[in-house]
């Protein structure tokens, strides 16, 4: 049986990750699928390091039993969210949210939702559920985690012997959440912001050609916001998503300028170069059907939303499989020059 080899590019997404919890789970059922690389922030990231300990410590099996541990420990840490976004939507007149004693149960809310930095929840998660010295050790797969820096606003990676709780908790750090994670004193916030996630780790130091993105925001949304709120959440989106369209469309960029000139890069010192034009596309997205999975049900409890999660990316997966497997190892599935310059990102 022919294997090939792919790297992962896991975007973040906080709760739907678990979409990417299914897509993985489809990906290491396929005998014929190993993985390379892999970059990952926020959600990718904690993805990223359960699929990587979970390899070390008992191959695709364990892999698959790591991101299932540490899915349903999320699912635990969950409820006291879900239980206080219950109660404080339950005011039957949007007038008495400015009422003093409404002010200060959300302000008692929002203290048990964005705790001390001791006291995030999602430490204790990744405490329980990953071995980080079976991540540091895995030699199956190099991981890179992004996170950004909060004095400078650039991207840092961490990697090989950084790779810690902490490390993880800074690319998972959501500034309106949590305080800003301190890592040998400079501060970090969310990875999301400036690379979700990066794709320059795997283009400079990764010898795969295929490379996998698992995207959760929408490629484009078919209807125009309305709302204060749909405005709002289109543009937190866009902020997310924007850094990956402009790694790939400058990837895009590149692709052509090597096409178009007749480039042989093959012999190229710089690993980007000679990557770049040989390197084939694939892309599993959730899209916009994750926007209904991802909104809690009347009576539904936090594990059943995120199986239903995993259920959509597991589909995905196995459909994309169905339809593309063939052209692994052959060509990209994704043309990144179509997409980003000829339809000038329509």
């Amino acid at each position: 049986m022919r294997t090939h080899r792919l790297d992962l590019a896991l975007q973040g997404g906080g709760t739907q990750g678990a979409f990417t919890w299914g897509v993985l789970d489809r990906l290491l059922e396929d005998e014929r699928i190993r993985f390379g690389a892999i970059s990952g922030s926020s959600a990718g990231a904690m993805n990223a390091v359960a699929l990587a300990a979970g390899w070390t410590e008992g191959g695709r099996k364990g892999a698959r039993e790591a991101l299932l541990r540490f899915w349903s420990r999320v699912a635990d840490s969950l409820r006291l969210a879900q239980w206080a976004s219950a109660w404080m939507g339950m005011v039957p007149d949007p007038a008495l949210a400015a009422s003093a004693p409404l002010r200060a149960a959300m302000e008692i809310a929002q203290a048990w939702l964005a705790p001390s930095a001791d006291a995030n929840p999602l430490r204790s998660v990744l405490r329980e559920t990953i071995s980080f010295d079976a991540v540091r050790r895995c030699t199956e797969m190099q991981v890179y985690v992004g996170a950004t820096v909060v004095r400078t606003g650039q991207l840092r990676i961490f990697e090989g012997r950084s790779l810690d709780v902490d490390a993880v908790l800074a690319s998972a750090c959501l500034p309106t959440l949590f305080p800003a994670v301190v890592i040998d004193g400079e501060a970090y916030w969310d990875g999301g912001f400036m690379g979700n996630p990066s794709l320059l780790p795997l283009l400079d130091h990764s010898p795969t050609l295929d490379l996998m993105l698992v995207q959760l925001y929408p490629s484009r949304r078919r209807a125009m916001p309305q709302t204060a709120a749909q405005i709002v959440e289109r543009i937190q989106e866009i902020g997310f998503h924007g850094s990956l369209v402009k790694e790939l469309r400058s990837l895009a960029i590149l692709q052509r300028v090597v096409r178009d000139e007749g480039l042989d890069t093959t012999r190229a010192r710089v690993p980007l170069l000679r990557k770049a034009g040989r390197l084939r596309i694939h892309r599993i997205e959730g899209g916009e059907p994750l926007d209904a999975l991802s909104t809690p049900r009347p009576l539904q409890s936090s594990w059943h939303q995120l199986l239903a999660l995993r259920r959509a990316g597991h589909a995905a997966a196995d459909a994309w499989l169905r339809e593309n497997a063939t052209h692994l190892g052959r060509r990209g599935t994704v043309d990144l020059i179509a997409e980003f310059l000829d339809n000038g990102g329509r």
